[in-house]
């Protein structure tokens, strides 16, 4: 049938890759016109048969799986680039987002969603998709915490947890006593503390010192 898409299977576990083509060849829109195992078969396999997508493992027995896929962007801009990948994390689905590829699968993902993704790349090459994707940015926008403590009031507190004096912990630190103090007066003020025992309790509470 002329209206099918073609599709190509490069994935080096053989189970998979066979799951992979069995799945494809029960679907009536689409047609499996090459697979292999190995990264450096899979660019002269693309060049004979022209596939409309590439379904393409992360992690090959040969050769990188992202590498490739950005190599398969540059060299044929239409072509449809599915990527499979074991591991979900953002990290690596905004690397899949940057190698270029069209969608981004899990090799755990529900049988619906790998075809959803292979008729997404047919006909629509560069529109990056994956499941998880929203929350995935959601997190990267996020900005990162803060620690509540600087490193130098987080030496503060522990000199101050080891019952060393304001004029001891200028002593240990190398500073003058008025600096000492400053430190000290800026550490009560972030934990809502007015003493020594106060800071040390709230400290204990949160997670900022050990127990004593």
């Amino acid at each position: 049938m002329s209206d099918q898409v073609k599709v190509v299977v490069v994935d080096g576990h053989t189970l998979v890759r066979f799951g992979l083509v069995e799945l494809v060849v029960q679907e009536a829109d689409l047609e499996i016109v090459g697979e292999t195992g190995l990264g450096a078969d899979a660019l002269a396999i693309v060049a004979t048969s022209k596939p409309d997508v590439l379904v393409l493992d992360a992690v090959l027995p040969d050769l990188d799986g992202l590498e490739m896929a950005r190599e398969f962007r540059y060299k044929y801009p239409d072509l449809g680039i599915v990527l499979l990948a074991s591991d979900g994390r953002d990290d690596v689905l905004f690397q899949a987002l940057e190698s270029g590829v069209s969608a981004f699968v899990t090799n755990t993902a529900p049988i619906e969603e790998v075809l959803a993704a292979i008729r997404h790349a047919a006909v629509a090459a560069t529109s990056f998709t994956a499941t998880g994707l929203a929350p995935a940015m959601a997190r990267r926008d996020q900005p990162q915490a803060q620690p509540l403590l600087s490193p130098r009031e987080a030496e503060v507190l522990s000199l101050l947890g080891q019952g060393l004096s304001v004029r001891a912990i200028a002593t240990s630190l190398c500073v003058s006593l008025s600096t000492a103090k400053t430190y000290v007066a800026r550490l009560y003020e972030k934990l809502g503390a007015s003493n020594r025992a106060q800071a040390i309790m709230h400290a204990l509470k949160l997670g900022l010192l050990e127990s004593l």
